[in-house]
């Protein structure tokens, strides 16, 4: 413990949340999902890696980082919007298990796909040159775009807030998650409000891999790690929760980063003994309903 400082604490607490921000978009669009659609989506990683590569390709033909991180979210809403449609809409009712097997077979796919038009080796994507440096925090120098990481998702948290508890739409999103079945008597079509709410949960995902992309590179395969993270964020903050999404995910990510400061040998498994803590106390998770998965 020898050379650790209140200084040093503090900046790896900063670098926690900002990897906790990319925890937080993956897992609000899974828990957005499932909230709603009651759809485990094992495609969720995929999505994410399609985001970056879709960022990659177009910040390379427009030459604006900017225009990538709009347009690439817009892209993969509408693939995922797609698949919502014409193959996970016409499994539901069967049970929670058809929808889970589509979606895995379903990454597989997207995957091999960005292989054979990408290639299998990974793809550097260079961080924005205002967004270069560091900023001085008081008592260290942070970079950039880690701060930058951190104040796009608090906006996009703001805005999908002010969207579900202060609009029509996201009375109805609500409304849909505890009783479909009344949104349907009340004359709403369900299927459009499920179409809009997989695309915007594919698209948040997808923006989370562009977000990412500066930070690890970008390959065929960053899809499968994060999937995983995203699981553990949503079980622990609770399925369907999006303030449990929010709450876990900065949590996992400043446990982790601590984790590589404390005990660097536990870092990778240090989510896990989390979410184990959190089951043992909490089986639904810290904002789940007790029962939702029955």
């Amino acid at each position: 413990m020898d050379g650790i400082t209140p200084q040093l604490l503090a900046l790896q607490v900063f670098t926690g949340l900002a990897l906790g921000a990319i925890y937080v978009l993956l897992a609000v669009g899974l828990s957005l999902i499932f909230g709603m659609l009651t759809v485990v989506n094992f495609a969720h990683g995929a999505f994410f890696m399609l985001g970056a590569y879709i960022g990659v390709f177009a910040a390379e033909q427009t030459g604006s980082f900017w225009a990538a991180l709009v347009l690439a979210p817009l892209a993969v809403a509408v693939v995922g919007m797609a698949c919502e449609r014409w193959l996970i809409r016409p499994l539901y009712g069967r049970g929670i298990d058809y929808p889970l097997l589509l979606t895995f077979g379903l990454a597989y796919i997207m995957v091999e796909g960005v292989r054979i038009v990408f290639g299998k080796s990974g793809l550097p994507f260079d961080t924005p040159e205002i967004l270069q440096g560091s900023v001085s925090l008081g008592f260290a120098d942070f970079p950039t775009y880690r701060l930058f990481v951190i104040a796009v998702v608090a906006a996009l948290l703001l805005g999908l807030w002010l969207l579900i508890e202060r609009t029509s739409f996201g009375l109805i999103v609500r409304a849909g998650a505890r009783d479909p079945v009344i949104v349907r008597v009340l004359g709403i079509d369900v299927s459009r409000v499920w179409l809009l709410v997989f695309g915007m949960g594919t698209g948040i995902a997808a923006l989370a891999g562009v977000l990412s992309a500066p930070l690890q590179g970008v390959s065929p395969e960053m899809g499968t790690s994060v999937l995983t993270v995203a699981f553990v964020v949503t079980v622990v903050g609770g399925m369907g929760s999006l303030m449990g999404a929010v709450v876990a995910g900065l949590l996992v990510g400043v446990v982790e980063s601590l984790a590589v400061l404390f005990f660097p040998e536990a870092a990778k498994v240090s989510m896990f003994v989390l979410m184990a803590g959190v089951l043992l106390v909490r089986p639904q998770g810290l904002f789940g309903r007790a029962g939702l998965m029955a």
